[in-house]
């Protein structure tokens, strides 16, 4: 199987895709003793890859980290703002790593991140019907309105898919949902008549974050991999 020379690099845990591409844009990788100069290079298993005059191995196994994330952080590689982001509060060891989707800036709780770009994508694709779970914390709670979102919501031309919705208290909601677009459980609350304070996500799939700390992150082990990608 063949890959592109950059997706190939950061998978191997060197640097990401865009960093690898500056790399090769610099002249600094070769495959086969001659230097590639455009990132859309492919190469296979029995191709040999060096970054800076060293062997760079391709990495084969997949690996599924549960991040929690803190409250005010970007969940981008770079912010073209400058505000902090995920990757300031990572150790170095983890920031070659994916993210799966997004939590918005003022969000927190679970963040899965992972050393396989397809893999990322495709837990993020509506049609994986993955379930996520958060718990809101609202200023009010409008019943009514609520059940809107339980049978399926438009806002603003934009369809969104029902919600299960269960109080936990005057102003505290737990929603699953199994789509995952932007900013959907803000967006479908406030439309609904019961706008969010604080957004916290507790589990993706079988992943759920427990009693990590926030900023840790942990590895995910094969079997809850397995059933997640069972579930694609």
């Amino acid at each position: 199987m063949t890959t592109r020379i950059a997706k190939f690099i950061a998978n191997s845990g060197v640097a990401s895709r865009r960093v690898a591409e500056r790399m090769i844009a610099d002249g600094r990788v070769s495959v086969n003793g001659a230097i590639v100069d455009t990132p859309a290079f492919f190469v296979n298993d029995s191709d040999v890859v060096m970054v800076d005059g060293k062997t760079v191995h391709a990495n084969t196994t997949t690996r599924l980290y549960a991040f929690y994330k803190p409250i005010n952080t970007m969940t981008t590689t770079r912010d073209p703002m400058g505000r902090r982001t995920i990757y300031d509060c990572l150790p170095p060891q983890y920031k070659n790593l994916k993210y799966v989707g997004r939590l918005d800036f003022r969000t927190t709780g679970l963040l899965l991140m992972t050393n396989d770009g397809d893999l990322a994508r495709s837990l993020t694709l509506p049609s994986s019907h993955i379930p996520r779970e958060y718990i809101a914390t609202v200023s009010r709670i409008d019943e009514h309105g609520l059940d809107r979102a339980r049978h399926g919501i438009t806002v603003d031309g934009i369809r969104y898919r029902p919600m299960t919705i269960d109080a936990l208290s005057e102003t505290e909601l737990r929603v699953k949902i199994t789509e995952g677009k932007k900013n959907e459980v803000r967006i479908v609350l406030r439309a609904c008549g019961c706008p969010v304070v604080k957004l916290h996500r507790i589990s993706f799939g079988p992943v759920r974050l427990g009693k990590m700390s926030v900023g840790q992150i942990r590895e995910i082990n094969q079997k809850t991999i397995d059933a997640l990608i069972k579930t694609l």
